[in-house]
């Protein structure tokens, strides 16, 4: 069952943000881009001719690494979370109905039916091309295509609906004003449509076009018509892009924000609130978090990894979960701590400003970072924050 576990990490499981699940995701989109590429060079006679054992060499070992593929998702599909409760059997075929194993069982379909009938049905040979597809499964920004499609569907399918009216109703102008003048290229709306498709979209053939004045007039219309309707769609598609690039950071940001346990007891609106005014920073291990002796303008909360602040001869290591530099924005003073990246971490960042007016705005917030900053004091665990007790302990609190 470890090997299993193992596979599906490196399939199907984390963010993909291990060496091995980026090198085995690489690898299998470059097999792919080379399986399409394949696929156009052997429709050139002299490519096939002199190469057709090396086509036929690299089909079939990327078959073999395909057809691999899918058996090993749909054994170690069982370890999803969202399967586990259900029986093998069960959560195998509702798995095989997922969009991505449909598409893997469409990229090797064809050529296992070759294989098995022992015929070269060549017309078969451009369903290989469907394994272009597979490069959604390891491309975050063709899921968010996807996602925006779909989130904006409605919005793009009115847009169809505009356009298609728009050709029609242009097929039709057209056909009145160059039916006498041309019958046999605007004698109909039907015949009229493809002009009125080619201007629309502003390809412009020059196979048909009108010759009266008046249908020249109205052809340049329609020409500016169609620039402003195809502007529509890529409009909706790129706000789309912008929300749920939106989405996704204020999930991201959620997610880090309900790790910290401080803000374990602030309601969602709250949560919310301080999620807006927080900014996610990564640094390397080894990286300088704060120096002593700079103003002091932000204080930071550790979402994953170690950091280590040092004062004078005393080191405390800090943890997912905790934070620190609340001393010197509390009592508006200087860093007298050395504070660094022991491992790769992950942290937010709070600016002063916003400290002090999230203080100000959620009263337990501030007790609880208060509270834990003087009993870091009292037990001598200065080293915490940012400066010693004897330099802060006749202070009061900024906005006491």
């Amino acid at each position: 069952m470890a090997m299993k576990q193992r596979l599906y990490d490196l399939l199907e499981g984390g963010n993909r943000a291990t060496a091995s699940q980026r090198a085995i995701d690489l690898w299998l989109g470059l097999l792919i881009v080379g399986n399409v590429l394949a696929v156009a060079l052997e429709s050139v006679a002299r490519f096939h001719d002199h190469y057709g054992g090396a086509f036929a060499a690299f089909e079939i070992f990327s078959l073999a690494v395909f057809s691999a593929e899918y058996v090993i998702r749909l054994w170690v599909c069982t370890e999803h979370p969202p399967l586990k409760r259900l029986a093998p059997g069960a959560a195998r075929r509702r798995y095989a109905l997922s969009p991505f194993m449909i598409i893997d069982l469409l990229a090797i379909l064809p050529s296992l039916i070759v294989s098995i009938i022992g015929v070269d049905l060549r017309f078969l040979r451009i369903f290989r091309l469907l394994r272009l597809l597979k490069l959604a499964r390891y491309s975050p920004t063709i899921i968010t295509l996807g996602r925006v499609l779909y989130g904006e569907r409605r919005a793009l399918f009115a847009v169809v609906i505009i356009m298609f009216g728009l050709l029609m109703l242009s097929a039709s102008i057209m056909t009145i004003i160059e039916a006498e003048a041309q019958p046999q290229a605007f004698g109909s709306i039907p015949a009229s449509m493809w002009w009125a498709l080619a201007t629309l979209s502003t390809v412009g053939y020059g196979d048909v076009v009108p010759i009266t004045a008046l249908g020249r007039m109205f052809g340049g219309v329609v020409t500016l018509l169609g620039v402003a309707m195809y502007a529509l769609p890529i409009a909706i598609i790129a706000a789309g892009f912008t929300n749920e690039s939106r989405r996704r950071d204020f999930v991201i940001t959620w997610g880090m924000v309900a790790r910290v346990p401080l803000f374990a007891k602030l309601d969602p609106v709250a949560l919310s609130k301080v999620g807006g005014l927080l900014r996610s920073k990564s640094v390397p291990s080894g990286y300088e978090i704060a120096h002593r002796g700079q103003p002091a303008d932000s204080m930071f909360f550790i979402v994953s990894g170690e950091v280590v602040v040092d004062i004078d001869d005393h080191r405390v290591t800090l943890e997912e979960g905790d934070f620190f530099g609340e001393i010197a924005l509390l009592h508006d003073t200087t860093r007298r701590a050395h504070a660094y990246a022991v491992t790769e971490c992950r942290l937010m960042q709070l600016m002063k400003s916003d400290f002090h007016g999230l203080m100000e705005t959620e009263p337990t917030l501030r007790a609880e970072i208060a509270e834990v900053a003087a009993e870091r004091l009292r037990q001598g665990e200065w080293s915490h924050g940012d400066i010693p007790d004897d330099e802060i302990k006749d202070q009061p609190l900024r906005g006491e």
